[in-house]
C-alpha cells in the first residue's frame, strides 16, 4: 500500500513537472521543472529496485547536464523571441508526431487491458545473488565494452566541436604565442643602449 502510494506520488509528480518544461515560458524555469522531473523519475526506479539507475539520473544528469545547461541558458544571450517565432512554422509537424504517439500509447493500453496474457509472457529477468549495480558493470564492461567507448568517444569529439564552435578571441586582450617566443632572435629580444655617465634614459 505504501509503495503504491509513493509511485502514484512520484508518477504524478514527474508528469506534471515533464508537462511543465513545456509549457512555460522562462527556459530557467524549464530547467528546474526538468529537475524535479529527473528526481521523481528517481524514485520511481528507488521502487522498482533500481537504485544505480536512479543514482545515475541524479549524480550525471542533474548534477552535470542539467546544470551545464542551466548556466549556458543564463550567460549566453540566446534571443528566444526569434526562437519562438517559428514555433508555428513547425506546428504541423509537431502535431502529426504527437497524433502518432498517441495512437501508439492507446494501442499499447488497450490491448494490456484487453488481453492481459500479454503481460504474463513477458520474460521474467532470472534470479540472482548479485545486485543490479554489479550485473550492469559486468554487463557494460563485457559484453557492450566497445560500445561503451565509443560512445565517451562521441560525447568527447561532441565536447571538443562545442568548444572550437563556441569560443571567440577578444581583440584586445594580448595572448601568449608561444611560436614567436620560441623563434626571436638575439637581435629582437636584446637591446644594447649606451647612456651617458650622470644621465638616464629619456
Amino acid at each position: 500500500m505504501l509503495s503504491a502510494l509513493f509511485f502514484y506520488l512520484f508518477a504524478i509528480l514527474c508528469v506534471g513537472a515533464a508537462f511543465m518544461v513545456i509549457a512555460v515560458r522562462n527556459p530557467v524555469h524549464a530547467v528546474l521543472f526538468l529537475i524535479l522531473a529527473f528526481f521523481n523519475a528517481a524514485g520511481l526506479f528507488v521502487l522498482l529496485g533500481a537504485e544505480f539507475l536512479a543514482m545515475i539520473l541524479i549524480v550525471v544528469y542533474v548534477g552535470a547536464v542539467l546544470v551545464l545547461f542551466l548556466f549556458v541558458v543564463m550567460m549566453l544571450d540566446v534571443d528566444f523571441a526569434e526562437l519562438k517565432a517559428g514555433f508555428l512554422k513547425y506546428l504541423p509537424v509537431g502535431a502529426a508526431i504527437g497524433l502518432l504517439l498517441l495512437v501508439e500509447l492507446i494501442l499499447v493500453l488497450g490491448a494490456w487491458v484487453t488481453a492481459p496474457e500479454i503481460a504474463a509472457q513477458a520474460p521474467m529477468p532470472p534470479a540472482s545473488e548479485i545486485s543490479n549495480t554489479e550485473a550492469i558493470g559486468l554487463i557494460l564492461y563485457t559484453r557492450y565494452v566497445y560500445l561503451f567507448e565509443a560512445a565517451g568517444l562521441i560525447l568527447l569529439v561532441a565536447m571538443i566541436g562545442a568548444i572550437v564552435l563556441t569560443l571567440q578571441h577578444k581583440r584586445d586582450v594580448r595572448r601568449q604565442s608561444v611560436a614567436a617566443q620560441i623563434g626571436r632572435t638575439r637581435e629582437e629580444a636584446v637591446e644594447l643602449v649606451e647612456v651617458e655617465s650622470g644621465r638616464g634614459l629619456s
